[in-house]
């Protein structure tokens, strides 16, 4: 099993609909594999053992994932806003690796010992290169190797079988379901697991795909009119920037349905772009790298439902991940590894064909039962809605209290005056850890913090109450969403920006 036989199926299917970019540059299907097949070429001739990607979107990325597909080697999306330190640790590990990069990068890439070409110039080359019906390498390298955020720890290589991409996309997705007016636009980095499984799902579909360089609100809001794009994908700070944005045009008359994931949304965007928006479909997807993408789904009628439900357990569905897909078998277990019942808070593991749970140098991370630690903590209700609570490493242990961030975060953020929030445990010698928040005010509010820990106190017990509120004027995020829990308690612990 290969994903090129997923490229195969479209040009075969529809070879003639452009399913990459648009206008006169637009890739055909026909042409998407043609070009994988040259690219293929390159690779092999290059003695590579993996491509590694170095850059922005564009149509060069999926060009680069179906060529080293054909080449029986790895793709190795790469985080070029890495530093220099975490950048020449991850390039060492690659010395076989054929590159593809911005010009910014060569310089770097050079020192690692590695040549370059740009985006532009390994399509120039593989668009020369043998045509044909080539079959793709046999081989039991993995399809992609997505290294983790590392937000708090090293980064890790997951590898991601050929075997779990092409399950997770047989299971999500009809083949050549769209119709040739749907396009989809891709917002999120090439590094990103979103990237990769968007690549494959709207291909398999049949519906044109288009990669946004990067994310502006004017930018995102233009591209889907002028695009008439259908559906779309975000993480939810971008959402929340598209929804907070002052002065602009947020007509998008062609959007029928939007999926949004990759971090916790804040109740108030949601139900903002949900009014902003009536016509067009909400997904929240939850899933991990390690699962190749996508094993929990909220659905355009659950968020309506959710919404206009007078019953307050129906109404927080609005909040949850949604149901486990059905490729996808999902239990909550206590730290003895016990199933817990509905409603318990533990720990999410999942088993799947889709599901790789394995790193690269590392042996597999799943138990005797082929169940995956997520080291997420959640919970199922009793109509089996997932609520993700946050990261197992994550947890506040307030002297022998277990805390959760999201539980106080989600208060926080249905204050009116809070925009954004982080809860966070910060070294304490009475009691192991107190615990302590931050908060970015909503443009033109002034937060009085000890009117928000009695806001807090109402609705939970003292002992889940910050012991300090500070105000800054932006939380620290990756560019996908995911708070920097670390660079919170940094910045708290060295007083910056903090409010007494």
């Amino acid at each position: 099993m290969n994903v090129t036989m997923l490229l195969d199926m479209a040009a075969e299917g529809f070879g003639d609909r452009v399913v990459v970019g648009g206008g006169p540059d637009g890739l055909t299907a026909s042409r998407l594999r043609e070009l994988a097949i040259g690219g293929a070429g390159e690779v092999s001739a290059a003695d590579a053992d993996a491509v590694l990607y170095l850059g922005v979107n564009g149509p060069a990325f999926p060009v680069a994932m179906f060529a080293a597909a054909r080449a029986g080697v790895p793709l190795v999306p790469v985080n070029y806003r890495l530093g220099r330190e975490r950048l020449d640790r991850l390039l060492a590990g690659h010395p076989g690796a054929y590159a593809i990069a911005d010009e910014d990068h060569f310089e770097v890439l050079r020192q690692a010992g590695l040549r370059a070409r740009t985006p532009a110039e390994f399509l120039a080359a593989a668009g020369s290169g043998p045509v044909g019906a080539e079959e793709p390498a046999e081989t039991g390298a993995p399809a992609v190797v997505i290294y983790t955020s590392g937000t708090t720890s090293e980064p890790k290589g997951v590898l991601l079988h050929h075997r779990n991409l092409v399950s997770y996309v047989l299971g999500s997705v009809e083949f050549a379901a769209a119709g040739e007016d749907e396009a989809a636009l891709m917002s999120v980095p090439p590094y990103h697991i979103a990237a990769v499984s968007n690549v494959l799902t709207n291909l398999y579909a049949g519906r044109r795909f288009i990669a946004l360089p990067s994310f502006s609100p004017l930018g995102w809001l233009e591209t889907v009119r002028e695009q008439r794009v259908t559906n779309a994908m975000v993480v939810p700070t971008m959402l929340a920037r598209i929804m907070d944005a002052d002065g602009l045009d947020r007509s998008v008359p062609s959007l029928r349905s939007l999926a949004y994931g990759g971090a916790r949304t804040p109740p108030r965007v949601i139900e903002r772009a949900l009014a902003e928006w009536p016509h067009v479909g909400f997904v929240n997807a939850y899933g991990l790298t390690e699962t190749s993408s996508t094993i929990a789904v909220l659905g355009p009628e659950e968020h309506r439902a959710a919404l206009a439900s007078g019953d307050p357990a129906v109404r927080a569905r609005l909040g949850s991940a949604g149901r486990p897909v059905p490729a996808v078998e999902l239990e909550i277990r206590d730290e003895a590894g016990g199933v817990l019942p509905s409603g318990e808070t533990g720990r999410i593991w999942v088993r799947g064909e889709q599901v790789s749970g394995q790193y690269a140098g590392r042996g597999p991370a799943t138990d005797e039962r082929g169940f995956f630690d997520t080291r997420d903590r959640g919970r199922l209700d009793v109509g089996g809605y997932l609520f993700v609570e946050g990261r197992v490493d994550d947890t506040i242990i307030r002297g022998a209290e277990n805390i959760a961030p999201a539980e106080i975060e989600d208060v926080l953020l249905r204050h009116d005056g809070v925009a954004d929030a982080v809860v966070v445990g910060v070294p304490d010698e009475e009691w192991g850890q107190r615990i302590e928040a931050v908060v970015v005010p909503e443009p033109g509010s002034d937060v009085d913090v000890e009117a928000l820990r009695e806001h807090v106190r109402a609705a939970l017990r003292g002992s889940r109450t910050p012991d300090r509120i500070a105000c800054w004027p932006e939380l620290p995020r990756t560019p996908t969403g995911k708070i920097l829990r670390h660079d919170v308690v940094r910045g708290l612990t060295g007083e910056r920006n903090a409010v007494p």
